[in-house]
């Protein structure tokens, strides 16, 4: 062997394991960005039986409401951890949008329903829950901006020539965005007790 050609078998060597650990590097960094969300995700599922046990007292006629909110909770912690095992993936990812829209749904009735009851409003404690949750829905939103700027970076760069190649040899697989496809669940739960 001559020493040029080693000097190109060394030069694509290094290309390959520097695109290998960029894409390594890209994916660890969207899986940190997914546990950001789960983070705030689980602080949200943890205010909520509060919100429900201190509405319990005044909505004592709306209980398939409060245990709604309950199997929303429920449903949504489980989607969550599904996908906290396994960040990015398609089917862990679209079943968390879907029981973070179902709940986002309950809580917006829920809250709805707090209006009618005067002295739950005025609650001190459930106005400090209701705080808490408006700061924690912003905190998630930033924290979901995140994480979707991180696969689109690690996409984008997984499917780039000629990264794609040595992607797909590695099975380095597309990763899933955390989106909220209807426009009506995209919003903040409302959550004002304001009179």
């Amino acid at each position: 062997m001559t020493y040029g050609l080693l000097a190109l078998l060394l030069a694509v060597a290094v290309y390959v394991v520097s695109r290998y650990n960029r894409l390594v590097a890209l994916r660890e960094r969207y899986r940190n960005a997914f546990a950001q969300i789960d983070v705030q995700l689980k602080r949200r599922y943890d205010l909520i039986p509060n919100l429900v046990e201190t509405a319990k007292g005044y909505m004592k006629h709306e209980r398939e409401t409060l245990e709604a909110v309950i199997r929303a909770r429920n449903e949504a912690l489980r989607a969550g951890q599904k996908a906290a095992a396994d960040p990015g993936a398609p089917a862990a990812m679209v079943g968390l949008a879907s029981a973070e829209q179902a709940l986002t749904g309950r809580l917006t009735r829920f809250f709805g329903l707090v209006e009618a009851y005067p002295e739950l409003k005025a609650s001190e404690n459930m106005l400090q829950l209701q705080e808490e949750l408006a700061s924690t829905e912003n905190r998630i939103a930033f924290a979901r901006q995140a994480y979707n700027d991180s696969v689109m970076r690690y996409n984008a760069t997984r499917l780039a020539v000629p990264t794609n190649v040595l992607a797909q040899a590695f099975r380095f697989s597309e990763a899933e965005f955390f989106r909220i496809d209807d426009d009506a669940e995209r919003s903040v739960p409302s959550a004002s007790l304001d009179p």
